[in-house]
């Protein structure tokens, strides 16, 4: 199966969630919100959230300011 993580191509060989991708990735910390296919999905769906053939994930990292 094919996806695009932040504009990279990825090949998974299995079905897999997105938090089993982003841990993965060693991408699960605080501070992070994930959107696929310019969705925002909550934190509370990632162990459900099902990544499909072609999906497009991007990583957006929280930046404080004033």
């Amino acid at each position: 199966m094919q996806i695009q993580f932040n504009q990279q191509p990825y090949t998974l060989s299995s079905p897999t969630t997105l938090a089993v991708f982003l841990a993965s990735q060693q991408q699960l910390r605080a501070g992070i919100a994930v959107a696929i296919n310019q969705q925002v999905i909550p934190r509370s769906h990632w162990d459900s959230q099902s990544l499909q053939e072609g999906d497009n994930i991007m990583l957006f990292t929280a930046i404080a300011g004033g």
